[in-house]
């Protein structure tokens, strides 16, 4: 589940921990129970992959990528396939027709998923990131993986509002009781996990600095 390394080194690490579960469920036999135990271990990984991009991953993206906004919701809606492909999965058996049809749905969908990512967004946001900042992202998102739920939950919103320049980033993390303070004692919901992505942005920059003025993000210091 946790990798190490910073947060590019962390994810890209759980795509080929993804792939290679594809390659085991097409390894076995059609009816081979076995692929259901791998079915379900590849949804938990997708799960807990999807989570700590939300809450940490896009949030950055949005705040410091040019084009940030747009990139992150053509991401998110990758997400969004994915897990109603997976809610679909879990009432599905091995030598079941529907489930060689969504395995194979599901690997195409995060191959390109992942393509993407790592040709395209993983290599800008290493140009607007510090190697500290990407170190600092990568803990985050190990720890998001460990508190997230394991279960697809497609009806749960897949995305918080978009900034604009005269509101502060906090004012998202004010709106949600998981971002405040204590709250990270709770275990976060089905229906609420994806609300916490407003914490990643305190990360990003202060609250109230505008989206325009964009920078290389450093990692954030104590007080």
């Amino acid at each position: 589940m946790g990798h190490g390394g910073n947060v590019i080194q962390e994810l890209t690490a759980d795509h080929r921990e993804v792939e290679d579960l594809f390659s085991q469920i097409e390894a076995l036999p059609e009816a081979d129970e076995r692929r259901r135990e791998l079915a379900d271990r590849l949804t938990m990984e997708l799960i807990r992959h999807s989570v700590a991009e939300e809450e940490y991953l896009y949030p950055t993206v949005r705040r410091y990528v040019d084009g940030g906004d747009d990139l992150a919701d053509k991401e998110i809606a990758d997400h969004s396939e994915v897990e109603r492909m997976l809610k679909e999965l879990e009432d599905c058996r091995p030598g079941d027709g529907r489930f060689d049809t969504l395995i194979l749905r599901l690997k195409n969908s995060v191959t390109a998923h992942v393509n993407d990512e790592e040709n395209r967004l993983f290599p800008m946001l290493a140009d607007v990131c510090s190697a500290a900042a990407l170190e600092e992202l990568g803990e985050k998102a190990r720890s998001a993986k460990e508190h997230a739920p394991t279960r697809p939950h497609p009806s749960a919103p897949d995305t918080p509002p978009r900034t604009n320049s005269s509101r502060p980033a906090q004012a998202w993390s004010t709106a949600c009781a998981t971002c405040s303070p204590g709250a990270e004692s709770k275990t976060p919901g089905p229906a609420d996990r994806r609300s916490r992505m407003g914490e990643g942005n305190r990360l990003c920059r202060p609250a109230g600095r505008p989206r325009s003025e964009r920078g290389r993000l450093s990692p954030t210091t104590s007080s």
